[in-house]
């Protein structure tokens, strides 16, 4: 009976090895929505436009305290790495106004891209985003290879990003 569990717990060890590999695979990586919206600036942005370096998208809310207190270690990372290619965007809830989000970006001399999620097309796109702050890093190829919700472990995340570089 003993060896029956064995090759059991053997086998699903396997299985679940094999599953791990094929989803975290690059093959298995998700596509980024190609989402298109306007900085508050009101210029254009198209997400294709950051194709070939790594980026990093932060769904965030002027009201969030984790995303206000993330805005200091993503700046610091945006200065260090925007140099060699890397990019952050980061989207404004739908429902925060578009007057507060350019406040609060003056405020905290934010040095990446914000954008206005207005109608709340972005967040849906990325699987329906209701909850912040949300992050995603996409790789050069386009590709979702971390999602997080919540603050994100900055030494972490940077060292994901130097590798991709």
């Amino acid at each position: 009976m003993k060896q029956k569990d064995y090759l059991i717990a053997a086998f699903t060890v396997a299985l679940l090895g094999l599953l791990a590999y094929f989803w975290f695979s690059p093959a298995g990586l998700k596509a980024a929505p190609n989402i298109s919206l306007n900085a508050i600036d009101e210029s254009p942005i198209n997400l294709e436009q950051y194709r070939g370096k790594p980026l990093l998208v932060t769904f965030w809310a002027t009201t969030c305290p984790g995303c206000v207190a993330e805005i200091p270690h993503f700046s610091n990372l945006y200065r260090e790495l925007n140099p060699k290619g890397f990019n952050i965007l980061a989207i404004a809830m739908d429902y925060d106004p578009p007057e507060q989000v350019r406040f609060v970006v003056k405020q905290r001399a934010m040095p990446y891209t914000v954008a206005l999620d207005t109608d709340g097309a972005a967040a849906r796109a990325f699987g329906n985003v209701k909850l912040t702050p949300t992050t995603f890093l996409i790789d050069p190829q386009g590709r979702i290879v971390q999602q997080k919700l919540g603050e994100v472990d900055i030494e972490q995340l940077r060292n994901k990003i130097i590798g991709m570089l």
